[in-house]
């Protein structure tokens, strides 16, 4: 009888839950529609709906949530102070209610968020800040997304994404009309989702949403956050270059999300990038050899295919073809402003990078084991390029439908020659140009103490990767006296101590006789782009 009393108290068993969950739902979306912005109504709906299940779906966090979120700052003037302490209680409330649910829910829930903490530094950011409340409110709202941070990294050491949450990661109800609740009538997924790309952005407004993808986006889009209020601090450029390098890098590595990462390659792909609204020119300049750097000159062991065997091959393997057009597009870039130190940094890195070996298994598995495949004969981006554009004409899906629409400019870019871009005569190896490999990842369960010595650790294992420069020479004579300079002498590196004080590691390299003809402006006896594409 007890049993009995208990299933008719409770509406939410089986099927019901599901159908309540829905109708609810669609009640708030329909006052929403109507113009009704008063939804007290439908908070205790809600929150039975979170009470009924021990891991909630996201939708019924993220309407609750939303209806208190609404329900306060209906009260509030305005002031920057105010809204950000209101942003502290929806990220509390959104935590607490989060609690039992998997690492991919849990961070994906704080979309919303982020969303309010972009749009009230926006505000912030656009004005003049002369009051004692409104410069607190800012270093309050800096402290709270540090907080949020802080609350993504620890959610992404939770195992529950390896148990039951990793049946089924995709929401029922389509994504635009989650966001209604927290957007007015005039936004869309353009305001909800800011930082990322219009690409990005659209595979959110069609299909189902994936939780997985939807995490990496807001982690993404926190951790560019954190960059760009740092970058605005006022700080000598030098010094705030080398330390936001290191502590993305940092980031990265003990987020170790596969989602977030790709977010950000993406994010680096886009021609402008997102973040003009908090931005200068010149500060998205620097944002972007940040990001170059971190994600270029590092080789991440959770991006191992060992590491990424609950992701479809597919999935990874396009990542990494995604990893090689970013490489190439930087290299170009940074070859056409003149920094070759980062350029031929770059390329070295790319040659001793997992990458490469990625692509090459990817496109060996697609193609018949009767037909033979040669490798790529170098180990530069560019060759790799073309390589794989060959291994189209035998059936390979090289690109995925993010990266096929710009397959055009790829083979164009490509097909010009390297020459022409001039080096700067003397320069010296940029000893600040730091490279680190991450081989074994972090400890899952570090310690303060083991979290120190790590980031020392990255501090002092960068390494600089770039070698020499051939001489810029103009007119006639240029090839002539490269000759008569080759005959005359080599040229050697001398003895290099990658650490200070450390005896481990030297650098010692030499420039080969064979590579005369190169015609690239960048010399890298490793990677000599032009005398391998001769086939």
């Amino acid at each position: 009888m007890e049993s009995m009393n208990s299933s008719k108290q409770s509406p939410f068993l089986g099927e019901n839950y599901e159908f309540t969950l829905e109708q609810s739902i669609q009640n708030v979306l329909a006052e929403i529609r109507e113009g009704n912005l008063v939804f007290s109504q439908f908070m205790e709906g809600f929150y039975e709906l979170i009470q009924a299940r021990a891991d909630p779906p996201l939708e019924s966090i993220w309407f609750y949530s939303a209806l208190t979120f609404r329900s306060r700052i209906s009260t509030m003037n305005g002031d920057f102070l105010d809204r950000v302490a209101t942003m502290k209680i929806l990220f509390q409330t959104t935590c607490s209610c989060s609690a039992p649910c998997g690492s991919s829910k849990t961070i994906a829930l704080l979309a919303p968020v982020v969303y309010e903490v972009y749009k009230l530094i926006s505000d912030m950011l656009g004005k003049d800040l002369f009051s004692k409340r409104e410069k607190k409110a800012m270093r309050e709202v800096k402290s709270l997304v540090e907080t949020i941070l802080g609350f993504i990294n620890l959610s992404s050491c939770k195992d529950s994404d390896q148990n039951g949450e990793s049946l089924d990661f995709n929401l029922v109800t389509p994504f635009v009309d989650l966001i209604s609740i927290w957007t007015n009538s005039n936004e869309g997924l353009d305001q909800f989702l800011p930082l990322v790309s219009s690409e990005v952005r659209g595979e959110f407004s069609s299909g189902v949403c994936d939780i997985r993808r939807l995490a990496g986006v807001v982690i993404a889009e926190t951790f560019l956050l954190k960059l760009c209020l740092d970058i605005n601090s006022g700080r000598s450029r030098q010094d705030l270059e080398n330390d936001l390098r290191i502590w993305a890098v940092g980031s990265i590595t003990r987020i170790k999300n596969f989602y977030f990462f790709e977010t950000l390659v993406r994010f680096l792909l886009e021609a402008t990038l997102p973040v003009m609204s908090l931005l200068s020119t010149e500060d998205e300049a620097l944002l972007r050899k940040i990001l170059y750097d971190a994600l270029i000159l590092v080789d991440y062991s959770f991006l191992n295919d060992e590491k990424a065997i609950n992701l479809p091959a597919d999935h990874v393997a396009f990542l990494a073809v995604k990893r090689l057009i970013l490489t190439h597009e930087a290299i170009e870039f940074y070859r056409e402003h003149g920094d070759q130190n980062r350029a031929i940094s770059y390329l070295n890195a790319f040659s001793t990078s997992l990458v490469s070996s990625q692509i090459i298994r990817w496109v060996k598995s697609q193609i018949p084991s009767h037909e033979n495949v040669n490798h790529p004969k170098g180990s530069s981006p560019k060759i790799f390029l073309e390589w794989l554009f060959k291994a189209e004409d035998h059936g390979v899906r090289v690109f995925d439908s993010t990266i096929s629409n710009r397959r055009a400019k790829l083979v164009l870019d490509t097909s010009k020659s390297v020459s022409g871009h001039p080096t700067s005569e003397g320069n010296s190896v940029d000893d600040e140009l730091l490279f680190y490999i991450d081989k074994q990842g972090e400890n899952e369960n570090g310690s303060e103490e083991e979290d120190r010595v790590m980031d020392e650790t990255v501090n002092a294992a960068l390494v600089s990767a770039a070698h020499t420069m051939s001489t810029t020479q103009n007119g006639l004579e240029k090839k002539k006296r490269r000759r008569m300079a080759k005959k005359q002498k080599k040229i050697k590196f001398t003895k290099y101590d990658l650490v200070p004080n450390s005896d481990a590691t030297e650098l010692r390299s030499a420039v080969d006789d064979n590579d005369t003809d190169s015609d690239s402006e960048v010399h890298n006896p490793h990677l000599d782009e032009d005398s391998d594409m001769k086939e």
